[in-house]
């Protein structure tokens, strides 16, 4: 993501090494990353909505492993060879999520009742909703876009948390999520879009700030 390495110096304040002459040569993993985790996230969201039918969950375990879980492990892996420690910590951590909740769905909920998967599936949300908090906070020192995605992602997990509680008349809190999901969304592809262009064509076309 479009953060500046707290860590790194001012350009010309000291001789380039080699390792950063190899972290400059590998392409910024930040639009693959934000790509992968909107594309997933809007599926989910749609079905959180009530836009799409709950029976087509399993549909999108596919791309929670593929897109949302590999995808964006590989952005992190290549985002700490950059040097960049907000977003490897980001795109690692959310790709073990869509790994995390592949198996959530489409393993350990066949083995219990949607009672007693309600309170375990709620604190799961709730604790990712602590990590995206605090990591909102660290993204204060990058980009507006970013901001935005981890603001409305905070909210998103916060709220599907109370509803998976059953707090608040649970369903209609579920779908409340499943819209903050969308906006979610919709925030993180065009992150992805304007990183990509402004990488492409070498200027500012999209803005991010």
């Amino acid at each position: 993501m479009s953060v500046n390495n707290p860590s790194g110096g001012q350009a010309g304040s000291a001789p380039v090494t080699p390792a950063q002459d190899a972290a400059a040569a590998i392409a910024d993993p930040a639009p693959l990353g934000l790509a992968g985790f909107g594309v997933t996230t809007m599926l989910l969201s749609f079905i959180n909505a009530g836009i799409i039918g709950a029976g087509a969950t399993t549909a999108v375990l596919p791309m929670a492993a593929a897109y949302g879980g590999f995808g964006q492990l590989l952005a992190g892996m290549w985002a700490f060879k950059r040097g960049n420690t907000f977003a490897a910590t980001a795109f690692t951590s959310y790709g073990c999520f869509w790994f995390s909740y592949y198996l959530l769905v489409g393993v350990w909920a066949k083995s219990v009742t949607p009672a007693d998967a309600s309170p375990i599936i709620g604190l799961y949300l709730f604790m990712w909703g602590v990590f995206t908090a605090y990591m909102f906070v660290a993204s204060l020192g990058g980009t507006r876009a970013v901001q935005v995605v981890f603001a409305l992602l905070t909210l998103t997990f916060l709220v599907l948390a109370v509803g998976a509680w059953g707090w608040g008349g649970g369903t209609g809190l579920t779908i409340v999520g499943g819209y903050l999901g969308i906006l979610t969304a919709i925030a993180a592809l065009y992150t992805s879009f304007a990183d990509v262009t402004n990488a492409t064509f070498k200027r500012v076309v999209l803005p991010t700030n």
